[in-house]
């Protein structure tokens, strides 16, 4: 009798190893390890001061990016006080390097955990609110924050700032763009892998379902008020951690950069790049980045060249006219941002020269 052999068409997995892969595919894992190889031996190397500095800034903005997806992409906690959180990082780094003489390696994290203590007190009001009440809510946050770094002055220096000491890393000093590139980038990655792997956690599931009922998730038995503080607390952690690194990397910090138009920005690199999407807040950081130094480069030709004279305060709202112009398009025509326009991509160059 003839044996019959049947070939498996699709993805079957036989354990939990490979049910838990980020990657399914041996192309894959090198495509990433080879983009890693090339993203640490060559960027550094050929790009010149501005443009790495503008690299550094996209790696410290994704990471606070990350955290806020986490809050509102995945939990579906909308937050317009990550701009504060960020600053609370920012200074809790300073103060942890100044006072306390605290060194870098552990400065930053411990400033990410004093800005996650301060997001579960604002994120208690998750508790009763949603939506634009809970929106209300963050915002009164940040203009506490913005308040109390101002006016606390025998703790941040008020408008005066703070200057940071040199960071140093196990005796090494980090001097440069060059050196804090790869303290940046060695951090993103760590974060990027801490986040997707708590999306595959039960509490990640637990964050989806409160996100998409919250009142059947309480029903499934997921204490919805716990999970909540917790996704404030990481999203607030994210933004700390990344505000002490921003903060050893500008030497000095005052409080002006740490306001509501930040926490704007941070919110629209969630929208651009893909809500519920961590890639999407790498992609979202990366736009919104090089497109405040487009709008800065523009305005500053417009400024020299005179083409504008006289009319020069009727182009400084510019950059939120952008802004608002570029969420609005993006809502429109590709809701779900950038993501979903590079995995459409990807798809295109799988499927050629196919078109289905």
């Amino acid at each position: 009798m003839r044996k019959l052999h049947f070939h498996p068409c699709g993805n079957f997995r036989e354990g939990y190893e490979q049910e838990l892969t980020i990657y399914e595919t041996d192309f894959g894992r090198t495509a990433v390890f080879l983009s890693l190889v090339l993203l640490f031996a060559l960027v550094p190397v050929i790009s010149g001061p501005y443009v790495l500095y503008v690299i550094n800034i996209i790696g410290i903005a994704s990471i606070a990016a990350i955290g806020l997806n986490i809050l509102v992409g995945y939990t579906g906690q909308i937050s317009l006080g990550h701009g504060a959180f960020f600053g609370v990082g920012a200074y809790a780094g300073a103060i942890f390097a100044t006072a306390l003489h605290v060194p870098f390696w552990v400065a930053v994290p411990c400033a990410g955990l004093v800005t996650a203590l301060i997001g579960m007190i604002f994120g208690i009001p998750s508790v009763r609110l949603k939506g634009l009440y809970l929106t209300i809510a963050t915002l009164a946050g940040q203009f506490i924050i913005e308040y109390v770094l101002v006016h606390w002055e025998t703790l941040t220096k008020g408008t005066m700032g703070i200057v940071l000491p040199k960071a140093t890393l196990f005796g090494i000093s980090l001097e440069g763009d060059r050196a804090f590139f790869y303290i940046i980038f060695l951090s993103l990655i760590l974060m990027t892998y801490i986040a997707v792997n708590i999306m595959r956690t039960r509490y990640g599931r637990a964050f989806v379902a409160i996100r998409d009922n919250d009142q059947a998730a309480e029903g499934m038995g997921i204490p919805i008020f716990r999970y909540k503080l917790l996704a404030f607390a990481i999203s607030s952690f994210y933004a700390g951690f990344a505000g002490a690194i921003w903060a050893y990397y500008m030497i000095s910090i005052t409080t002006e950069p740490f306001n509501l138009g930040l926490s704007v920005e941070y919110l629209a690199m969630v929208i651009i790049g893909g809500m519920g999407n961590i890639a999407g807040s790498i992609f979202g950081a990366t736009f919104i980045t090089v497109l405040n130094e487009i709008l800065r480069w523009l305005t500053d030709v417009f400024m020299n060249t005179g083409i504008l004279q006289g009319v020069e305060l009727s182009i400084a709202p510019i950059r939120e006219l952008a802004f608002g112009f570029t969420i609005v398009l993006f809502i429109l025509f590709e809701p779900r941002g950038l993501a979903e326009v590079w995995r459409i991509i990807r798809s295109s160059f799988r499927l050629w020269p196919f078109s289905y």
